[in-house]
């Protein structure tokens, strides 16, 4: 799908882990709809990388090197973007970690480290976002990366699991405070998107990819641009009256859990 090159033109989008997957394919897809980009993340490599790729294909952007479990750095993020700018309408807090441990065997660093990232994280943008999302000309827009794995419980991710419900709870928490400012708070809950080193991680490289693939109903992994195009949706000007929603793009996985039908002979 493509947008026109005016969907988002004149809105200011910060990314979090704009350097590479998802982060990058949503800020490629928000630059081709006219957005002015800060990408932030912690390699600077991959972010230089990343403003070098966006302004080739005639976009605007900056990058600034930040941790989201460091409250300040988020906020450095942010005076970057209305140093640079003027403004900012829209944070998309997209920065996660996540790898494959069982519960009994996880440390409580492991623990820690992916709650810290992920779901600190997300208030982290959230909160230090408020003032200039509430002062967007537009109606602000905070966007948070969730899962449905969230609802499920996530077997081998239990910190990542508990991390994206709490952000599920928040941003329904969030949409009930900020609504009157205009601030439109929604998640997007990716299936597995096969172009991405989660996927690579999560499921092939522990051997799981065909038992991923025969719960999805659409048979297929999804891509970055899947997940891109819902926020560019989230973001534009059609989604004036969508708060407090979880935006589901996973080929159907979430309704495909349900044993299979089995035939009965002689029925």
């Amino acid at each position: 799908m493509t947008f026109t090159k005016d969907t988002l033109a004149g809105r200011v989008a910060i990314i979090t882990g704009g350097g590479g997957g998802i982060g990058f394919g949503i800020a490629k897809a928000f630059a081709a709809a006219g957005a002015k980009l800060v990408l932030a993340s912690r390699n600077t490599d991959r972010l230089n990388g990343a403003v070098a790729e966006i302004e080739a294909m005639g976009g605007q952007a900056i990058a600034v090197q930040a941790d989201v479990r460091d409250y300040d750095s988020v906020e450095r993020v942010v005076r970057a973007a209305v140093d640079t700018y003027g403004q900012f309408d829209v944070m998309i807090a997209n920065a996660a970690w996540n790898f494959v441990v069982p519960a009994a065997e996880m440390s409580p660093n492991a623990w820690k480290t992916v709650i810290d990232i992920d779901l600190n994280g997300t208030f982290y943008c959230a909160r230090a976002a408020y003032p200039a999302l509430k002062a967007s000309a537009f109606g602000g827009r905070f966007i948070a990366i969730s899962t449905t794995r969230a609802l499920e419980g996530w077997p081998g991710c239990a910190h990542a699991g508990a991390a994206k419900a709490g952000i599920m709870s928040l941003i329904r928490t969030l949409t009930g405070e900020w609504g009157a400012d205009g601030i439109r708070c929604n998640t997007i809950a990716p299936g597995a998107i096969g172009d991405t080193e989660g996927v690579k991680r999560i499921y092939e490289d522990a051997g799981g990819k065909a038992t991923e693939l025969s719960s999805i109903p659409l048979g297929e992994f999804g891509k970055t641009s899947d997940i891109a195009n819902a926020g560019v949706f989230l973001c534009s000007d059609a989604d004036a009256y969508v708060a407090g929603a979880d935006l589901v793009v996973d080929g159907g996985r979430n309704r495909g859990r349900a044993s299979p039908i089995v035939s009965v002979p002689g029925k």
